[in-house]
């Protein structure tokens, strides 16, 4: 391992050593590099697909199908991630073209990947015939642990970090302070400033923490409070949306509107959290109103078994009243015909 960076925060006196690199080696005369960065999304991901396919089990939903999914909704994800930063960025990228393809020198946009998966996902499901609004509610749960894990990338490339603060957990690094100082123009034109020389605000943290939170919040509504398909979708747009709206406007590299000082994830979560909540208020208003299985997922299947329960009880009783009834009316006859022999 290679390439390390010391690593202060403020309430602790020591320095961490963080290596950037995993394993640097030759084969067949290549060199290869492995950067923990990637090492980490990987298994962030590896982790999220394993969580989905075992949820995906236990609903009885097409491993087969749910494969499919995850290649074409990879393989989108991070074509519109990539996309997402390109057009964020497009005074640069419009001047060069040939950069717009090499995603190994980073610029992938999480909100990029999410639309783009989704767009995949919807037409997978259409052609396979699986219930959309059901996989969303899994693969949100899935992305959350894939983002909480993920972010720890950030921690070995020391990046994307925050601006100055003084709170405990200030981090600072010679990389970080490096950044800040190549920088300091693009700060001023957003109308902010950053010292070097401070401890800053260790932003993948945040997020880090609140996602891997996430994952225990939506897994709860999912199991005990789940109403309908897509509900729990539609509360990872509130709880994801909430933290991003916030921690978006201490980050020191935020894509912008063109021409403003207005940063696009951060109104793009605002967005989410306002029309995801009222499409949650309004379908839980609905749904607890007049409640109804789950296509696909009937988390109301104790009270259907109930009722057909008690309705299975009713016919056989119904049914033994009629086999009564038809062994007592040969006796009358015989008794009849009894007396009329006498």
């Amino acid at each position: 391992m290679s390439d390390y960076t010391v690593v202060y925060f403020k309430g602790i006196e020591r320095g961490f050593s963080v290596p950037s690199v995993l394993a640097d080696f030759s084969l067949f005369g290549i060199d290869i590099e492995i950067k923990f960065y990637g090492a980490i999304i990987a298994f962030g991901f590896l982790l999220a697909v394993l969580f989905g396919g075992r949820m995906a089990y236990k609903w009885k939903m097409s491993l087969d199908k749910m494969v499919d999914v995850l290649i074409y909704g990879t393989l989108a994800a991070i074509v519109g991630a990539r996309l997402y930063y390109v057009f964020s960025k497009w005074d640069y990228y419009g001047a060069n073209i040939s950069e717009i393809p090499k995603i190994w020198n980073g610029g992938l946009a999480i909100y990029g990947g999410i639309i783009g998966g989704l767009i995949a996902a919807y037409f997978v499901c259409k052609i396979r015939k699986m219930n959309y609004w059901n996989l969303l509610d899994i693969a949100t749960m899935s992305l959350l642990i894939g983002q909480g894990i993920g972010r720890w990338g950030n921690f070995t490339n020391q990046e994307a970090f925050g601006v100055n603060t003084d709170k405990p957990w200030g981090m600072w690094s010679e990389k970080v302070a490096s950044d800040i100082m190549s920088n300091q123009a693009l700060y001023a034109e957003k109308g902010f400033t950053v010292d070097p020389d401070q401890f800053v605000h260790p932003t993948f943290l945040y997020e880090s923490i609140w996602c891997l939170l996430g994952v225990l919040v939506l897994y709860l509504i999912c199991t005990k409070a789940r109403k309908f398909s897509g509900q729990v979708a539609l509360c990872y747009g509130i709880w994801y949306g909430l933290e991003r709206m916030v921690v978006e406007g201490l980050r020191t590299d935020s894509l912008y509107i063109a021409g403003t000082t207005i940063r696009v994830s951060q109104a793009l979560s605002a967005a989410l959290v306002v029309v995801c909540a009222v499409l949650l208020v309004a379908l839980l208003i609905k749904f607890t109103k007049n409640p109804k299985p789950i296509d696909g997922v009937d988390f109301f299947l104790e009270e259907e078994l109930k009722k057909k329960d008690e309705e299975s009880k009713d016919e056989v009783k119904a049914e033994e009243s009629k086999d009564e009834a038809k062994t007592e009316e040969p006796e009358i006859i015989n008794n009849n015909v009894i007396k009329e022999e006498e």
